[in-house]
């Protein structure tokens, strides 16, 4: 009897009707939900963790997250459209504050209503009327018009391929979680992305003997100019054309940098803002007091031995490969086109082949990506809400999504990597949605438009009180 109940849930599809599904409830999910509930369309949300939080719950199986961790952006600049940071917060809070504010924002818009935890999903494919039908983890499937994919980039480690036995212990960066790991150990840390870099500062606090491993040399910007988050500083003044802003910003870094090479760095192989810089202090202090030490690329591993590609070597009883993860989305990475292992979205967030499939979180850029992620989410609810108030009318956005090819580089020549395969400068990224925006006589998003909303929800929640103590 359980079988065949089993198997009538399986087959039986049940029909949303103009329902939006939104997959993941960290950051980028929770911008979608609100989006959705703002602009008054249906959606149903699912969460394969207990609560919402994402990456950013390191008890969640599988989460980058390192006890260390800290935002990589500043307080002021970082929250959610509408919903700053609290002030109390520092300039760069840690990661339990980071998950503590994410879940007040989804109790601020009352998000949490709406979401299905524990519950992942199997499968999404595209039905023979255009429509979505999603298979839930145990085997339940739901039809909807669009589908929201916003379960991140970071699950999925990326493990490079080195020849070669080492006697010592090999592990990716999602495996760390405290510098209690290093303890009496001599660590190398291969990869200087950000997570890489403040990894390589816990090791060299703990560690006997602590190294970095760099394929290439990156700009060093430090965490704070003039007493201030350098984030703000590049945003207080007038957007720069990036001829003008290049010099600028590399002055100021001769002044407070001056030379890393000197502490073993390499030098740089692009120009400033051609690739991710490192914003990083903490790294230069260590390497300036020599509790870290640089090595280039590894060749090979010889027993007790990494075999650098200079030919130097070094005996060491731990490796923790910083190198990144593969984006996926395997439940319904058959639809995107991915080229450098990056899937080709329009404006990094339309599908370009399949109508109403979306993906929030799918770039690289240098902005704050809670801003980035509200910004996304508005401009698909806003196509969204259009094709349900135009029923049976082919959108003029349909033909933008087929064609239209913008530069969204701003001015910068993008180091040729895979990690630049979906590479936008934030700014023109924004200003371009914006027209937009305006060219299809959709709503502007402002620091106010959600004020409604999260009254409303403050409104009933003395109500809801006060029915349950009746």
């Amino acid at each position: 009897m359980e079988q065949e109940r089993v198997q009538e849930r399986t087959d039986r599809v049940i029909d949303c009707g103009n329902a939006v599904c939104v997959i993941g409830a960290g950051p980028g999910g929770l911008s979608a939900a609100r989006a959705l509930k703002g602009m008054k369309l249906p959606y149903e949300q699912f969460e394969r963790h207990s609560d919402v939080g994402g990456i950013w719950d390191m008890h969640n199986p599988g989460s980058p997250i390192y006890e260390s961790a800290h935002f990589i952006s500043s307080r002021d600049l970082s929250g959610f459209i509408g919903f700053p940071m609290p002030k109390s917060y520092p300039d760069y809070p840690t990661n339990q504050q980071i998950l503590s504010y994410v879940r007040s924002y989804a109790d601020a818009f009352g998000l949490r209503e709406a979401i299905r935890f524990n519950t992942p999903v199997r499968d999404v494919r595209k039905d023979h009327d255009g429509k979505w039908v999603v298979t839930l983890g145990d085997g339940g499937r739901r039809r909807y018009l669009a589908v929201i994919c916003a379960t991140g980039c970071n699950w999925d480690p990326n493990m490079p391929e080195i020849k070669g036995h080492f006697n010592g212990e090999i592990r990716h960066s999602v495996t760390f979680k405290s510098s209690d790991e290093f303890d009496g150990k001599r660590v190398m840390i291969v990869g200087a992305g950000n997570s890489g870099a403040d990894i390589a500062c816990d090791a060299a606090a703990r560690a006997d003997k602590a190294y970095i491993s760099m394929r290439r040399g990156y700009h060093f910007i430090p965490k704070h100019l003039f007493g201030l988050p350098a984030d703000q500083v590049g945003e207080s003044g007038p957007q720069l054309p990036i001829w003008i802003a290049r010099p600028v910003m590399g002055m100021l870094l001769k002044m407070f940098t001056g030379d890393l090479t000197r502490f073993g760095l390499p030098k740089p192989d692009h120009r400033l803002f051609e690739s991710h810089p490192l914003l990083n202090s903490q790294l230069l202090h260590h390497l300036q007091h020599g509790n870290i030490a640089v090595k280039p690329d590894i060749s090979h591993y010889d027993g007790d031995d990494v075999v650098f590609k200079d030919g130097s070597r070094e005996a060491l009883d731990l490796v923790i490969y910083a190198t990144g993860y593969k984006w996926s989305c395997k439940y319904a990475g058959e639809y995107f086109e991915w080229r450098g292992g990056r899937p080709q979205l329009y404006l990094s967030m339309f599908s370009r082949d399949h109508r109403n499939l979306f993906g929030i979180g799918y770039v690289e850029t240098n902005s704050s990506a809670y801003k980035l992620f509200d910004t996304e989410a508005f401009m698909i609810a806003a196509y969204l809400r259009d094709q349900l108030d135009n029923p049976g009318k082919d959108s003029p956005f349909d033909a933008l999504i087929a064609s239209d090819d913008p530069d969204l580089s701003g001015g910068l020549k993008f180091v040729k990597s895979q990690r630049h395969e979906v590479y936008l400068e934030a700014h023109a990224l924004k200003s371009y949605l914006k027209r937009l925006r305006k060219k299809m006589g959709w709503p502007e998003l402002s620091e106010s438009y959600y004020d409604d909303l999260r009254n409303s929800v403050a409104a009933s929640r003395p109500a809801a009180g006060l029915r349950a103590a009746a």
